[in-house]
């Protein structure tokens, strides 16, 4: 447990380094970038070890059948990761849809497991989604980009969305967690 607490605790550190400390991140130049770089994927090693190591400590029983709202809510989240990337209609009306596809991932993913492990994964990454939001809006205001692709955007996404949907399903299927059961219990 130790390794994931380590690990969701570097992840959000590295990615707040930028906003919480821009003097010293500023003084880093690029050496700063590949110092962030090289903290993020040693946060991921070190979630994804203790994840797979943590004991099953249940916290909460998960409801029957949630596995169904965790997909839908994982279709969400991931057209909400490529909404920057395609530009689509919500691109120039949505502040933060990476994060909230983060917060989105989170909630899925805590409506089917209810062990110990899992609520300091999914609840820490969701946490610092909205801690980073919340970082950035006080920053100063929003400013709204240009107008993107429109619907070919969105379609855009949507195709994507729906591979890398699938994608993902078929690796949790060969972790041995089919997420097209209904239910993970």
């Amino acid at each position: 447990m130790t390794l994931l607490i380590l690990g969701v605790v570097l992840w959000g550190a590295a990615h707040l380094f930028k906003r919480l400390l821009p003097g010293p991140r500023a003084r880093m130049g690029n050496g700063g970038r590949a110092a962030v770089a090289v903290a993020v994927v040693l946060s991921v090693v070190l979630m994804v070890i203790g994840y797979r190591s943590a004991s099953f400590v249940p916290v909460y029983t998960p409801l029957p059948g949630m596995g169904h709202a965790n997909n839908m809510l994982m279709l969400v989240s991931i057209f909400l990761f490529g909404v920057g990337g395609t530009k689509g209609t919500l691109y120039p009306r949505m502040r933060h849809p990476m994060l909230w596809g983060i917060v989105v991932w989170a909630v899925a993913h805590l409506l089917v497991n209810g062990d110990l492990a899992s609520v300091v994964l999914f609840g820490g990454l969701g946490l610092w989604g909205l801690i980073q939001m919340a970082v950035i809006n006080a920053a100063g205001p929003w400013m709204r980009p240009a107008g993107g692709r429109g619907i070919k955007g969105d379609l855009m996404n949507l195709a994507g969305t729906l591979v890398l949907y699938g994608l993902i399903g078929w690796i949790h299927t060969l972790l041995g967690h089919n997420p097209f059961l209904g239910t993970y219990g």
